[in-house]
């Protein structure tokens, strides 16, 4: 055995057809095309999403929405969340890099405080928006909130 006398197995290959080789051939004139149509010229390859004529899903579903290109997306923080912040590392002062260091937030987002939850803890928390009821906790806690 070596290579030069490996073949593969038997019956494994098959020769294929000789399309448009004569009439005795059962294969010439339209070369297994059948008749006439877009499908037995040279060439061709349907669109994608074509159905044979009929008008396609993409065209028949309509469109629908619109994306506001002025939106700001907010990161929310919840105040219970602030208040675990405050007892845990005994913070007084909460701004966006100290939410970032703790994980709360990433460094470019928007930070907007929500009001879920109760606080205690008087704290100056410093980010980009507040809710009315964050603000209101925040300020009768005897904290201050301020927009950056």
């Amino acid at each position: 055995m070596d290579l030069s006398n490996l073949k593969p197995a038997k019956g494994s290959v098959k020769k294929g057809k000789r399309l448009g080789r004569g009439q005795g051939s059962t294969n010439g004139g339209t070369a297994a095309r059948g008749m006439n149509g877009a499908k037995s010229r040279s060439g061709y390859s349907k669109k994608i999403g074509f159905e044979g004529g009929q008008m396609p899903l993409q065209r028949v579903v309509p469109k629908f929405g619109f994306k506001n290109i002025n939106r700001k997306e907010y990161k929310g923080v919840n105040i219970d969340k602030l208040q675990v912040l405050a007892d845990k590392h005994k913070l007084t002062n909460i701004d966006i890099e100290v939410l970032n260091k703790h994980g709360l937030v990433s460094k470019n987002d928007l930070v907007k405080i929500l009001g879920n939850g109760k606080l205690t803890a008087k704290l100056e928390v410093k980010a980009h928006a507040f809710s009315k009821t964050a603000k209101e906790a925040i300020e009768t806690a005897g904290g201050k909130a301020e927009v950056i």
